[in-house]
């Protein structure tokens, strides 16, 4: 039992589904068999979640990470929240939620650090939640880089076909442009290649680049930054050794998957990266941050306050985002 990879599993805001999906995940035995899981959070929260669904499978209190019941019919718990949970209802985010999943995630990255555990699995949080508790953060990848102190993360999407990876992550359409460098690509196109080929197996990865204008820019007509900024960074890296191609119109790109499919894609912004990988595997997604000194994923959804408490939501992203973390970290031994 030893043996298996040790993931810390922090539940997201308790007001969430985090708690049910978590529970849900853990019931199974291709989680069981694939690792020592360890939530990180509330016992009070986690039970609630254990008879929300009708289980009776046993939460335990922990007092630390090597006190942990290897029985797979037992849920251990590392408590690591301060105020009254007692409160917290689900569906009805609050400062109190917020504080909690902040909680949760720091302990978790602490464990990490202090390399307890082989990697942190994070459930879904509201920002909403997070900022009324004065974390005032885009979302919990900029969160892990302060918590880590670490200047240049890479937020990457996987399902079953696709990697992408993200130039930008959670700013606005207008703020985009500006902070498409050729530095800003070159480090993240650096950051993918080596994760890509320390965590996941690949010795020479081709990764395609996306354009950033419609068309790649269709010669300078759409704009100039695939002439000016992405095709140079792309250059440089090619000079450092990598193996990349673009910039490639997006549209294109991804319309052309199955006849030509790269082992990852590096998409200029938010929505353009994760609208393919959502629509080749929503619910099944994995959200894994790239550039930290630990390993982080967590599942491609959010809290759905909307059907939190109603035993009705589905825990195959926190599967996968589970199994991702222990290959992962079996990969990195």
């Amino acid at each position: 039992m030893k043996d298996k990879p040790l993931i810390a599993i922090t539940m997201g805001d308790p007001a969430g589904i985090g708690p049910e999906v978590i529970v849900k995940s853990l019931a199974t035995s291709e989680v069981n068999d694939a690792c020592t899981p360890l939530i990180v959070g509330s016992a009070f929260i986690i039970q609630k979640a254990v008879d929300l669904i009708g289980s009776d499978i046993a939460v335990r209190r922990c007092e630390n990470a090597t006190d942990i019941d290897f029985h797979p019919h037992t849920i251990s718990v590392l408590d690591s929240i301060s105020g009254p949970v007692n409160a917290i209802e689900f569906g009805h985010d609050s400062k109190l939620t917020g504080q909690a999943s902040a909680q949760a995630v720091q302990k978790g990255v602490k464990l990490a650090l202090e390399e307890k555990v082989d990697a942190i699995v994070t459930g879904p949080t509201s920002k909403h939640a997070l900022h009324l508790a004065g974390y005032i953060y885009p979302g919990q990848t900029e969160f892990l880089a302060d918590l880590t102190r670490t200047p240049e993360v890479v937020m990457m999407m996987v399902s079953e076909n696709l990697r992408v990876a993200l130039v930008t992550t959670h700013c606005s359409l207008s703020d985009v442009t500006p902070q498409i460098t050729k530095e800003t690509v070159l480090t993240k196109l650096t950051i993918l290649n080596t994760w890509l080929q320390d965590y996941f197996g690949l010795k020479k990865p081709r990764i395609a680049v996306c354009g950033l204008n419609p068309h790649a820019g269709d010669g300078g007509i759409f704009g100039r930054e695939e002439i000016e900024i992405i095709e140079p960074a792309i250059q440089r890296a090619k000079s450092l050794g990598l193996t990349a191609a673009g910039p490639v119109p997006a549209d294109t790109l991804f319309a052309q998957l199955k006849k030509e499919p790269y082992d990852a894609y590096l998409a200029m912004y938010h929505d353009q990266g994760l609208v393919p990988v959502k629509m080749d595997a929503f619910g099944k997604g994995v959200n894994v941050t790239l550039g930290l000194p630990i390993i982080r994923t967590s599942p491609d959804h959010g809290t759905a306050f909307d059907i939190a408490g109603k035993g009705i939501a589905d825990q195959g992203s926190m599967i996968e985002a589970i199994k991702l973390a222990v290959q992962m970290a079996r990969e990195n031994r």
